[in-house]
């Protein structure tokens, strides 16, 4: 890596990373990747995307900074386009800011805030941007998120002001980068045994049993199923295998010793129930084939801003209907918020 600065820093080399959202990432990626294929060819920036099956996805932009500013602009524009396609489809009449978040490590937070703020106000002032450095570390790294909102042009002028800065005082120590963490690790509770969802089928969860098991206890949205049907003693599940769990979940044909059907209501309002039956009823199929319940929406009754879901089967399959239109609700939810 070159040291010298010259005007803006233009022949250093540099890497900034990007924390994004699933459906960010796919934006950037574009149809088979034709996107993100344009955007390295036209800025001649090296753009990488972290693997795996993440809510949450890094983007790591390296090249001289002048290609690392074509990128960020690229990004930024497609961003904001994508902004205005979605407000077409809605009622909102303002239009929200492009956001990006950067992670950056947290020794080098220090100066981007600057003494007493003074740093970060100045880059405020200056390029019209809002910037923000969280206060907590990612989880199980030392890096920070530094989010920056605004118009296109401001965010690009922003991030040259980052990068000068992030250059004139390199990181201190080691760095532990953040790595998101997959979406498949998501714990639900049944009859006193934890479940990790792997594809189709919810496999038990061994190693952290019984903390999450008292963790469950304490905070289940629902009462722990081992209480509300006595027929279901909540001790007596030692699953040792994905094929046991498969038939606990109504996968497979074996099913004489299932536990007997029992049934829960819940309300969701008017407003959430499209997320969770989605286009042509996408969603709703693939939750009652993942759980293996069954499940049904009553339709809307007049003067009330609420629909009733009715979810039948065993204690387990209804755990696991319930975890998934929760996962479903809240993604739906914080999903608004970025776009």
């Amino acid at each position: 890596m070159e040291t010298k600065v010259s005007e803006g820093g233009l022949n250093v080399t540099l890497t900034i990373r990007l924390l994004m959202h699933g459906k960010e990432v796919g934006s950037i990626i574009g149809k088979k990747g034709e996107t993100v294929k344009k955007m390295r060819e036209e800025s001649g920036a090296r753009i990488n995307i972290s693997e795996g099956n993440c809510p949450e996805r890094i983007v790591t932009i390296t090249g001289p900074t002048d290609a690392i500013f074509k990128a960020f602009a690229m990004i930024a524009y497609k961003f904001e386009e994508d902004i205005i396609s979605s407000m077409s489809n809605s009622p909102a009449t303002s239009k929200p800011p492009v956001t990006l978040r950067l992670v950056v490590p947290a020794s080098q937070c220090g100066s981007l805030i600057g003494k007493g703020g003074s740093k970060i106000k100045e880059m405020r002032e200056s390029t019209g941007a809002q910037v923000q450095v969280a206060g907590d570390m990612l989880p199980n790294s030392t890096e920070r998120a530094v989010t920056i909102s605004g118009t296109p042009d401001a965010i690009i002028q922003c991030v040259k002001q980052i990068c000068v800065v992030m250059l004139e005082s390199p990181p201190k120590g080691a760095t532990i980068p953040y790595r998101p963490k997959p979406a498949s690790t998501p714990v639900i509770f049944a009859g006193g045994q934890a479940y990790t969802i792997q594809g189709q089928y919810a496999i038990p969860h061994p190693d952290q049993l019984t903390k999450l098991h008292q963790l469950a206890m304490q905070q289940t949205p629902f009462p722990p199923l081992g209480q509300t049907n006595p027929a279901f003693p909540a001790e007596k599940l030692p699953l040792h295998s994905s094929e046991e769990a498969q038939n606990l979940m109504g996968q497979s044909p074996g099913l004489d010793a299932s536990p007997p059907a029992s049934t829960h209501e819940l309300t969701i309002p008017n407003d959430l129930i499209g997320c969770i039956i989605g286009r042509q009823g996408t969603k709703i199929n693939e939750i009652r084939q993942m759980s293996g319940a069954q499940i049904k929406i009553a339709n809307a009754t007049e003067g009330s801003s609420e629909r009733q879901i009715t979810i039948t089967g065993t204690p387990a399959n209804i755990s696991l209907a319930q975890y998934l239109i929760n996962a479903r609700l809240t993604s739906e939810v914080t999903g608004m918020g970025a776009l």
